[in-house]
Parts: C-alpha cells; sequence; structure tokens
C-alpha cells in the first residue's frame, strides 16, 4: 500500500447513507470534468480515452466522508498486530510461499527480494488478494479531484489512472480497489504503478490486478527501489537492560551494535547483537512501538524499505513479523503491556457471533471490529460491569463465553 492508501485503511467506514449519491447527476461535476479535460491531454491521456471514461460518469460523494472522516476509536498497537499477523494469515501465507515457489524464486533473483517479504506485503495489503477493494478507481479519483482536500494531488492520480487504463495493462471492469485510489494484489497509488510496476509475465501489460506474477514483482522492484538489501535481516526482538532510559531514541537515529551493546542490549534470548550476517558496526535504530515495557526492536535499513511502503512504523513491524512467522518465526517473546490482548480475525469472528447470538444488529461475521460491533460490544460491557470503551479484547470475548 503506498501514499494516499493507508489513509483509505485507517478511514474506512460504511457508506450506505450515500448509495443514493454516487448515481445522481451533478453539475457542478461535469464542468470539473470538462476543466480537467484539457490537463489531462497535456498529461498524455487522448481525448478519446479521457471522452470513453468519463462519459455519463457520476461522482461518488460518499468518498468525501472517508476523506475527511476522524475515527473516534485508535486501534492499539497490540489490536493492529494480532489482527495482522494471527495463525490464520500465517499457515495461508506458507501456502502461498509454496504455491508461487517459482515464480518467487525468479523475482528473488530478479530483484533481491526474499520471497517471505514479498509475500508478507501481499498478506498484509489484502490477504493475499481476498480483499482488494470495491471502489471504481476512475469514479473515486474524479470525484476527489472535484471536491474537497488535495485535489492537486488527486488530479495526479486521476491522469495515471486513465493512462495505466489507456495503455490496456488492467481490465477497466477490474480497475477496482480502495476510496482513495490505490488497487492491485499489493495496493499501488496510479503514480506508483506507472514509476514502479513491472511486466514479470512478458504478456506486454504490467497488471498487478489479474497477473500475481506481476504484482509480486512489482512489490519486490518497490522494496529494491527503497534500498532493500538482500540478505540483511530488517531487525530483532531485543532485551533491554533495567532502567534503560529510550528518550530520544527512534528507528531514525541509528547507532553501531556496538555502542548498543555497550549500553546493554541483548537479543532477546539473551544472546549478543552480533552474530550470523549482522556485524557489530551495522547501524540499527531502537523502535519501541508501546513503550519500553513492550516488545522493543533494534531495526535496520531493510525496516525502513518496508516503512517507505506505507510510512507507518506498525505497519512495516506486521510486514516484518509476518515474514519472519512464515520462515518458522515465533510471536514476540515480551508481552504487549496491557491487561486486555489483542484477538486474532477468528476470534474476533467469535465475537461477533456472539454479539448476533445475543440480538445485536451489527450485520456480517467478517472479523472487523466495525462501529457496530463496537455499539453492541459498549452495550454488552456495560451489562456485565467491564470498562465501557468498545475495544473488542480479550476481556469481553471471555466473558462472553462465559455469560449464558
Amino acid at each position: 500500500m503506498t501514499g494516499f492508501s493507508r489513509l483509505a485503511t485507517a478511514c474506512w467506514m460504511s457508506s450506505s447513507v450515500l448509495v443514493s449519491t454516487v448515481t445522481v447527476a451533478n453539475p457542478e461535476f461535469q464542468t470539473c470534468l470538462s476543466q480537467l479535460r484539457p490537463a489531462a491531454l497535456n498529461a498524455k491521456v487522448s481525448a478519446a480515452t479521457f471522452d470513453q471514461y468519463t462519459r455519463n460518469l457520476a461522482p461518488d460523494m460518499s468518498v468525501l466522508e472517508k476523506l475527511n472522516y476522524q475515527p473516534e476509536f485508535q486501534t492499539p498497537i497490540w489490536d493492529y498486530m494480532s489482527g495482522l499477523v494471527d495463525q490464520e494469515r500465517v499457515e495461508l501465507g506458507q501456502q502461498m510461499l509454496k504455491q508461487h515457489a517459482d515464480v518467487l524464486r525468479r523475482i528473488e533473483a530478479a530483484y533481491g527480494v526474499d520471497a517471505a517479504t514479498v509475500v508478507a506485503v501481499w498478506g498484509v495489503e489484502t490477504n493475499f488478494g481476498h480483499i482488494t477493494g470495491k471502489s471504481d478507481i476512475v469514479q473515486s479519483l474524479a470525484t476527489l479531484s472535484c471536491f474537497g482536500r488535495r485535489q492537486a494531488f488527486f488530479r495526479g492520480e486521476f491522469n495515471s489512472a486513465l493512462r495505466i487504463l489507456q495503455g490496456g495493462h488492467v481490465d477497466p471492469t477490474h480497475f477496482k480497489g480502495s476510496w482513495a485510489g490505490a488497487f492491485g494484489q499489493t495496493q499501488f497509488m496510479p503514480s506508483t504503478f506507472e514509476r514502479i510496476a513491472v511486466d514479470f509475465t512478458g504478456d506486454g501489460k504490467r497488471d498487478i490486478v489479474d497477473s500475481i506474477p506481476d504484482a509480486l514483482a512489482s512489490t519486490a522492484n518497490y522494496l529494491k527501489r527503497s534500498n532493500w538489501q538482500m540478505g540483511q535481516p530488517w531487525g530483532f526482538e531485543v532485551k533491554l537492560p533495567t532502567g534503560f532510559s529510550a528518550d530520544g531514541e527512534s528507528r531514525r537515529k541509528k547507532r553501531a551494535l556496538s555502542e548498543w551493546s555497550q549500553r546493554g542490549l541483548k537479543r532477546i534470548d539473551g544472546s549478543p547483537l552480533s552474530q550470523g550476517n549482522v556485524s557489530s558496526i551495522a547501524q540499527a535504530g531502537l523502535l519501541s512501538p508501546a513503550g519500553v515495557n513492550g516488545p522493543t526492536f533494534l531495526v535496520f535499513r531493510n525496516f525502513d524499505a518496508l516503512y517507505s511502503y506505507n510510512a507507518a512504523e506498525s505497519y512495516a513491524l506486521a510486514i516484518a513479523h509476518l515474514s519472519d512467522r512464515m520462515r518458522g518465526g515465533r510471536p514476540f517473546v515480551t508481552a504487549w503491556p496491557t491487561d486486555d490482548a489483542g484477538i486474532s480475525r477468528a476470534q474476533r469472528r467469535e465475537l461477533q457471533q456472539l454479539l448476533i447470538n445475543r440480538g445485536h444488529d451489527i450485520g456480517v461475521v467478517d472479523g472487523m471490529i466495525g462501529e457496530k460491533s463496537r455499539a453492541a460490544i459498549r452495550i454488552e460491557q456495560a451489562r456485565l460491569g467491564l470498562k465501557v470503551d468498545g475495544r473488542g479484547g480479550q476481556k469481553i470475548l471471555t466473558a462472553l463465553q462465559a455469560s449464558p
């Protein structure tokens, strides 16, 4: 997921109340499209292409609510990680590694990015292609080009999207993705596609929607251009000495491992930091996503490459951890600093079913704890004498399992 697609994921919400606005004629929108046309033609979009994909196009005004949506519920890091890196996704990722072993070997040889990392991006972005988004890319970007904030940004993405269709890279009927314009198996913004996507199958198309080889190779190419270093770790969990202060430290403030060792840091199993293919002079920053009382990591340049894909440390950590788990690695040793641990997607589905069994209308059981589920959780928390915060964690799940 690149660029603005991170906001799309963070701000996902129901748009059912705005469905009618999608198909209603909007004179202001038509005027805007006519104004966009000359700039698109100057940006190497043909008149035929522009007219073909904007003729009878109506705005999807629901994207504006999503653009401006500020979620009341902030996801703790332990919930974020438990939902993205659970046993279900680890096992499916291992299946994908086997199923696409040949193409992944060729991708690794071509771009110098290992298979587990590429597949981990695929898993975190779209659950291996199962959740790629349902918004029409041209419609969404045209709407965002005419209304709301950051119109200049979206107009560039709109023109990129039209050039992608003009080049015949993607089936127009499959050109769907997030409301903010990210699309494909590994969620590229259109401008990122134009810079990074590759035709790995040799069929003349860079199809990251319907071609898994093209999508995975394009992802590897992105990481390569972000200075991924083959054979080097992204980082590892560490044990901090008693009383250690992380004030002023961050993933950006790199120090030699020898310096970290002098300050008393060790690998989580107690072994020295420098071993194997990691030298004492290697530069690493300290990452403590939940503070020094939670899992803490030394991270290298490869972590920065993962970060560049989405500009969120929690996201990069999810990819890094999923890649390790697919290779047979274990969960983090240090527990998250909470008395209400996160739950996996399977457990979230169980929680939703328990809520439905108690008469709550939360929609479908999909493992996504949205506002309807949180509203139902608040009711049950109040009934059970728990803290009323709408959080779907171990406490409410355990309580509902035990409650008639």
